[in-house]
């Protein structure tokens, strides 16, 4: 007799699973609360849907913190395998300049999750709509809401993807975590990630460089470094440069209320170099100018350079060009966790063993975002949701 699998959530955990359980051995049912299946995969492609990335599996694994937790699902199914698994599956990828995996141009995002699920359906696993889970009955069953009424279902297997608590538009609130703690499971309330962060900027600096972008440069902290771009906003600074900071500047902010984030305005070019072209300026150009000609410093650099050094320290060719190479801005905050790509929370590593069942809950499992760790963006999240989808779907497949 098939024993019955639960898998509570429709994200892209849930569609590995659903497409890869054995339905020779498991009798497979998604339930999602939605009325349709990756609703926060779609939203998440509107800008390009980032699949993965295409560096190496060793550089790819230390991009998550922690990467131990997840480093035995990662390597039976890395990024290389995946981007085979999605080519099997009819879903064509590139690997753009970034070096990040999308969808063979002129596929949809809407179009790549009508494959995922009629993976799902073709493997004969069962998905519910509407079904909002919310507890367990005294007979540890699950409880659901439904569009008609409160139902219980028995299961021999649950497997929990819930996701995390940005985007609450999808329905990704993060509610269930009070369920969780109440259960005795050791649970970590959300934080936002890979989200814009406050900087208190002067209002008078605001005007000159509100919305616009810093490209090309290195941003660190706590001597971690990131190459890409940022934009600078009223509220602060976001973009795909600083994200990946963000355990470094989580930690500065629990540890010390601020976090000192350091930007190299032209890494290509060493300080010695900077050095001499400033003291090469002709005495009838402006230094502003010289250093927008020389260095192609633009109009945002320059402000924020003159914000930061006195009138002195602008003209003193060792100060300037060490702030041009290492450029402090002070981070006091978080930008709203609503607004955020992801979160960081959730279910305690320590609550589960090396195969995501939980310690305190035999035959329960959890995976995704629901659980306790950061990813950048770049693909990073993603992999990480399908590598621990077709682990535990290979895992299970062979213990049953």
């Amino acid at each position: 007799m098939k024993k019955t699998v639960s898998i509570i959530g429709g994200g892209p955990c849930a569609l590995m699973l659903g497409a890869e359980l054995d339905h020779q051995k498991y009798r497979v049912r998604i339930y999602e609360k939605n009325n349709t299946l990756g609703r926060k995969f779609l939203v998440a492609g509107d800008g390009g849907l980032n699949l993965t990335h295409s560096e190496s599996p060793e550089i790819f694994l230390t991009r998550y913190t922690p990467s131990n937790f997840i480093a035995r699902a990662f390597h039976h199914f890395s990024n290389l395998d995946f981007i085979k698994w999605l080519n099997n599956s009819g879903i064509e990828t590139f690997v753009g300049s970034s070096k990040r995996v999308f969808p063979k141009k002129g596929i949809k995002p809407i179009q790549v999750l009508e494959l995922l699920a009629h993976k799902v359906f073709k493997n004969e696993t069962e998905v519910f709509y509407k079904h909002e889970w919310i507890g367990f009955s005294e007979s540890k069953e699950l409880l659901f809401n439904t569009a008609q009424k409160q139902i219980t279902i028995s299961s021999d297997i649950v497997i929990f993807c819930l996701g995390g608590a940005s985007w609450p538009v999808t329905g990704s609130t993060g509610s269930w975590l009070q369920i969780f703690r109440n259960l005795g499971i050791n649970v970590n309330d959300f934080q936002a990630s890979n989200c814009s962060y406050k900087i208190s900027w002067p209002e008078g600096l605001i005007s000159s460089i509100e919305g616009k972008a810093l490209k090309n440069i290195i941003t660190s902290c706590n001597g971690v470094k990131h190459y890409g771009e940022v934009v600078l906003t009223r509220f602060g600074i976001e973009g795909s440069g600083i994200y990946p900071l963000g355990p470094q500047i989580r930690k500065q902010l629990q540890e010390q209320k601020e976090a000192r984030v350091f930007i190299d305005l032209k890494p290509s070019v060493p300080i010695e170099k900077i050095e001499d072209k400033i003291r090469n300026k002709p005495t009838r150009s402006s230094l502003s100018s010289w250093l927008a000609e020389e260095l192609k410093l633009n109009k945002t650099m320059i402000s924020l350079l003159k914000w930061l050094l006195s009138k002195d320290e602008f003209l003193d060719t060792e100060k300037l060009a060490e702030t041009i190479k290492n450029l402090p801005i002070l981070v006091s905050g978080f930008g709203p966790i609503e607004d955020a790509i992801s979160t960081v929370g959730g279910i305690n590593l320590d609550e589960l063993n090396e195969n995501f069942e939980l310690l305190k809950r035999p035959g329960i499992y959890a995976i995704g975002e629901m659980l306790d760790y950061d990813a950048p963006t770049g693909g990073y999240l993603l992999q990480s949701c399908f590598s621990m989808g077709k682990y535990l779907a290979d895992y299970l497949n062979k213990k049953g």
